[in-house]
């Protein structure tokens, strides 16, 4: 008889491994929120081959994820492409997973859905983007209809994700103690960005504590006009793994409502994410342990005065 895939490990000489299918494709945010959730998929299958639908961007960064045993990418090339999405469509019904927890809910995925095998055990997040829920919330809502018992989904851990960065930071002359800024986000999003970074690094240099900023692509040129340290690897920008090193090592961080400070939240690192009204920080779930965020209705509004008050009932400056 075959076994349940919701049992975890077929017993000896009852067939292959059940196959498991999570679906989440991205944002760089997105993905670092849902690890415990994966977390808790593998708990619930231990013996199972989990496979991740992700998008080709974030392939190199889940293929360190110690939660999954494959990656199958998917393009999501637009509709006329058919060969392209038929290609992938073969290889998923190919694959005869027993279930699919789709963390990602978009009308794509729900399209694969009515195209792949019927009955089909298929666990879906139900979560609209005009809902105040936190994907979380909504990812433990799923696993529980799917009989998963929730532990690890509502507090992620990424600490798999960070490198070893004592010789990146010992080389830059950063020591610890460091307040590690993030100024900037995606170039599509410039309404996210807080103006008045400068007047906040300056500040905390004031108060005696060194500041670093690691940039992406679209924030070399913001991060160079602040005063304080601007690591690069040796070979240019920070990769992801770097990047998480010198997050989960600061002792605080202060950023704009993009992935960084999403992952330095789930690093468990002590920090502050500065919100206008594009979302609510409520939504976006970035608030977790030591983690906080302020909400201002016109982001360059928000003055220094007031984040340097929330940084420092954190940390002694």
């Amino acid at each position: 008889m075959a076994s349940d895939p919701g049992a975890g490990m077929p017993a000896p000489g009852e067939g292959p491994r059940p196959s498991i299918l999570v679906i989440r494709q991205g944002a760089f945010g997105d993905l670092v929120q849902a690890d415990g959730a994966l977390r808790d998929i593998r708990a619930h299958h231990p013996g199972a081959q989990i496979s991740l639908l992700v998008a080709p961007q974030f392939r190199r960064l889940m293929d360190r994820c110690p939660h999954v045993d494959e990656l199958i990418v998917d393009v999501r090339a637009p509709w006329l492409r058919i060969g392209d999405n038929l290609d992938l469509l073969r290889e998923l019904r190919g694959r005869r997973f027993a279930r699919v927890y789709d963390l990602q809910d978009s009308q794509r995925t729900r399209l694969y859905r009515r195209l792949m095998s019927p009955g089909l055990q298929w666990h879906g997040k139900d979560n609209p983007g005009s809902s105040a829920v936190p994907d979380r919330s909504a990812y433990a809502r799923l696993l529980a209809r799917a009989g998963v018992v929730a532990t690890h989904t509502d507090a992620p851990d990424v600490g798999w994700m960070a490198d070893d960065v004592s010789a990146l930071l010992a080389a830059s002359g950063v020591e610890p103690g460091y307040v590690a800024l993030v100024p900037g986000s995606s170039a599509r999003h410039p309404h996210k960005r807080w103006p008045h970074f400068a007047g906040l690094a300056r500040r905390l240099v004031d108060g005696g504590r060194q500041v670093v900023v690691a940039p992406g692509p679209d924030e070399l040129d913001l991060a160079r006009t602040l005063p304080c340290k601007v690591l690069l690897g040796p070979t240019g920008f920070l990769d992801w793994f770097a990047l998480a090193g010198v997050l989960a090592n600061a002792a605080f961080v202060v950023g704009n409502d993009t992935g960084p400070t999403h992952l330095a939240a789930c690093l468990g690192t002590p920090g502050l994410a500065l919100f206008g009204p594009h979302t609510s920080a409520q939504r976006t779930g970035i608030r977790m342990r030591a983690f906080d965020a302020i909400e201002a209705a016109e982001l360059e509004r928000l003055p220094v005065d007031e984040v340097m008050r929330q940084v420092a009932t954190k940390i002694a400056l």
